[in-house]
């Protein structure tokens, strides 16, 4: 096939030089971005007097028709015409003659593929932002079902201090909450026009790149034709976020694992979400979990490769950028996979109450509490710390918990000891006694819950 770059060439490419430099097998993805860019371009180029207005107009209208071929299965594309803009070129020229031709005046595939991957992303990142909504509506639910299960909270994977288990939801509320948020900021710096850099130093047509902006929705365009063609900080940015979005299902999906085994039975996977043994019959797997928190390394391992895809290349384009797509590509497909799974499971799951509130009897979740009912009766901190230390020894000693010390072996640690002790330290005080904002009370839960129920509510009046 003649190459409608070939007027410099006197030798016909190698075949496997073709399959090598073609992009067509995954940037076919953006053929929706791609047109909708020319007709912009065309569009202007007529608007403009730089081909003639009859011509601008054959190009739209077969654009549109080209558009609607693709998305009813009648196109095929063609590996040697290497990529997604020059495949629909060929088959606009193949369709209409001399004026498919004028569509490529004043554009490069330079600016053509940044202004793509742009739109396309744009697009993406609105779709994953719409999941993440869904995603912090799924931990609000649940928060507000269990805002009085108590259940232990840890540091270090040991037990620490009482809370519940609505406050450990929206502790992940939280995370994906700033999800979005760099999701949203991410967009921004996106939607930012590239078309009219041309390969790296502009054009001497009379483009319009602000009427092709408005056309296309962007905020603006870029200011630097360098800048506009050589850089993919946008695309590593993102990168950066989907990879934050995994930690934060990662996490969780890691808890969930440890909490379905038998040693901690906090909670119960449903069947649909879970799978079994070949081999064992009791087996009861919480493979979406564990699938979660595989397919973070993946989403890790493509933000490295754009990061060292990038860091050597001099300015200004070059083709080790075709390597953008691909790891981007992958890393969405990936959160957009992970994501509706991920809310179905924790909705569907079980979640042991008792199991949760035995766990936070055991391991002294409530000495901090203990030592701050010695300071609030005067004693200072640090002499408090060491007085409920010695407690603590003494109950591991006899197989005890604090609550199970009888008055006198109380007082034998300290002498400011009363009866009061026993509902200082009860699990529920110790939750609903934490009343600073951010904290795990009943009342702050509950605070907490309305707003991000404002929040959300917030997001889908903007969206509509």
């Amino acid at each position: 096939m003649k190459k409608l770059w070939g007027g410099r060439f006197r030798k016909a490419t190698d075949k496997k030089v073709d399959d090598f430099n073609s992009s067509i097998r995954f940037d076919k993805r953006m053929y929706k971005q791609d047109i909708k860019g020319s007709v912009a371009h065309a569009s202007m180029l007529g608007k403009q007097g730089i081909i003639p207005k009859e011509d601008s107009e054959a190009i739209v209208a077969e654009l549109k028709n080209i558009l609607n071929d693709i998305e009813d299965g009648n196109i095929e594309f063609l590996v040697d015409a290497e990529d997604i803009h020059m495949n629909i070129e060929k088959i606009l020229t193949d369709r209409i003659g001399d004026a498919g031709k004028r569509l490529h005046t004043g554009r490069s595939r330079n600016d053509q593929v940044a202004l793509d991957i742009r739109m396309y992303l744009m697009d993406e990142t609105a779709d994953i932002e719409e999941m993440l909504v869904e995603t912090m509506t799924t931990f609000v639910e649940l928060a507000k079902q269990h805002i009085d299960t108590i259940m232990p909270g840890y540091t270090h994977l040991q037990k620490a201090q009482p809370v519940t288990f609505a406050h450990h939801c929206m502790a992940y509320y939280e995370m994906f909450k700033r999800d979005y948020s760099r999701l949203k900021d991410c967009r921004k710096r996106t939607n930012v026009m590239p078309l009219g850099s041309g390969a790296l130093a502009g054009t001497t047509y009379p483009l319009d790149r602000e009427y092709v902006a408005d056309m296309l929705g962007f905020d603006s365009v870029t200011m630097n034709s360098l800048d506009g063609v050589s850089d993919r900080d946008f695309v590593i940015e993102l990168a950066g976020c989907l990879s934050m979005v995994m930690m934060h299902l990662s996490r969780f999906s890691e808890e969930l694992i440890l909490w379905s085994s038998n040693e901690f039975s906090f909670v119960e996977m449903d069947d649909a979400y879970s799978t079994g043994s070949s081999i064992m019959p009791q087996k009861k797997n919480p493979d979406v979990a564990e699938l979660i928190r595989g397919k973070t390394g993946r989403v890790y391992g493509n933000l490295m490769s754009l990061l060292t895809m990038m860091k050597g290349i001099p300015l200004a384009y070059n083709k080790d950028m075709q390597e953008d797509k691909e790891p981007i590509f992958d890393s969405i497909d990936t959160v957009k996979l992970c994501l509706p799974v991920f809310c179905d499971m924790i909705r569907t799951m079980k979640v042991n109450k008792n199991n949760m509130y035995d766990g936070a009897k055991g391991g002294f979740t409530n000495a901090t509490d203990a030592a701050d009912y010695l300071v609030k009766k005067g004693l200072p901190f640090r002499d408090a710390h060491a007085v409920i230390g010695n407690m603590v020894f003494y109950c591991i000693e006899h197989g005890k918990a604090i609550l199970d010390l009888t008055m006198d072996e109380m007082r034998s640690f300290s002498d400011m000891i009363g009866e009061d002790i026993y509902d200082a330290v009860s699990l529920e005080t110790c939750v609903n006694d934490r009343k600073v904002i951010g904290g795990p009370a009943k009342r702050m839960t509950e605070k907490a819950i309305k707003k991000a129920e404002r929040f959300i509510d917030s997001i889908e009046t903007d969206e509509n």
